[in-house]
């Protein structure tokens, strides 16, 4: 299966989190990309079998937490999911307030199954991952 990772990354974490995330995708046998939203194409991600899409989460202390505005640029610019398996995650440090679902809600309206939601506080893959690649 060809997974499309995309992330946005401020410090680095979110990088290195979507970075152990393709590493157990691959070793789980599926062909996997890495990709800034900066970088990626928003054709080529949505011509993948998966769609991964991470944020750091941004916001003032523990208010007005959510994805980044480039990581909802990127979203909007893929085409129709029409039911293409998809995951979002987050890294956060204080809080994560509703960041995944204001990456999961444009995501289901562009017809994406959106089968999974994960959160890291710091730069390590949320251990629900696994169980997601498993149900791919």
């Amino acid at each position: 299966m060809n997974i499309a990772i995309v992330y946005d990354s401020s410090t680095g974490k979110t990088k290195a989190a979507a970075e152990q995330m393709a590493d157990k995708a691959r070793a789980a046998g599926h062909e996997c990309t890495v990709t800034h939203v900066q970088q990626a194409d928003p054709a080529e991600v949505s011509a993948a079998d998966a769609i991964c899409i991470g944020s750091w989460t941004k916001g003032i202390y523990i208010i007005l937490q959510g994805p980044t505005a480039a990581t909802l640029d990127f979203i909007g610019q893929l085409g129709q999911l029409e039911g293409k398996p998809t995951a979002v995650f987050a890294t956060y440090a204080l809080a994560l307030g509703k960041t995944l679902d204001k990456m999961a809600t444009p995501l289901k309206a562009k017809g994406a199954n959106v089968t999974g939601m994960f959160k890291s506080k710091g730069p390590n893959a949320a251990a629900e991952f696994d169980g997601w690649l498993a149900k791919l």
